[in-house]
């Protein structure tokens, strides 16, 4: 992957992170693109520099061809800080070069240095591409099931 770099996003690289969701969004059935929401997220994440972190894979151009991001929560089980992983995607003609896998271990970093002792993420149970990727990766499924509520 030499000419890739895997850093942290910043405010200029929205845009383009949006297009990213936005594929990713289309193949979760549980989630739809909505430019506006993802837009807020993305600051959101952007802004909160303690607990959270974007990280972007770019081409030797500067062009973002990839995202992941990680958030702080505290485990009760573990007694410490765990990682909620969100958000992994690679531009479609990028997937398979080892991008994914770097920014996910640019995640895990993080997390490590914030003192977290797990990492957790959901996959759409239909993905089986993203499935096989973490399986590859060294994630395991757990026996726990996703559960949600509007507010």
């Amino acid at each position: 992957m030499p000419d890739v770099t895997i850093a942290p996003a910043c405010a200029e690289d929205v845009p383009a992170l949006q297009g990213l969701l936005a594929t990713l969004f289309s193949i979760e059935v549980d989630f739809q693109p909505e430019p506006e929401c993802q837009r807020r997220g993305l600051h959101l994440l952007l802004a909160d520099t303690e607990r959270a972190v974007l990280m972007a894979a770019r081409d030797r151009a500067g062009a973002v061809i990839g995202m992941a991001s990680a958030q702080l929560v505290v485990s009760t089980a573990e007694g410490a800080p765990s990682a909620w992983i969100e958000d992994v995607v690679v531009a479609d003609e990028f997937r398979g070069r080892g991008i994914g896998g770097a920014l996910l271990s640019a995640l895990l970093d993080w997390a490590r240095q914030k003192g977290a002792t797990r990492a957790q993420l959901l996959a759409d149970r239909t993905n089986t591409p993203a499935l096989e990727f973490y399986r590859r990766q060294g994630w395991r499924p757990t026996q726990l099931g996703a559960w949600r509520c509007a507010l």
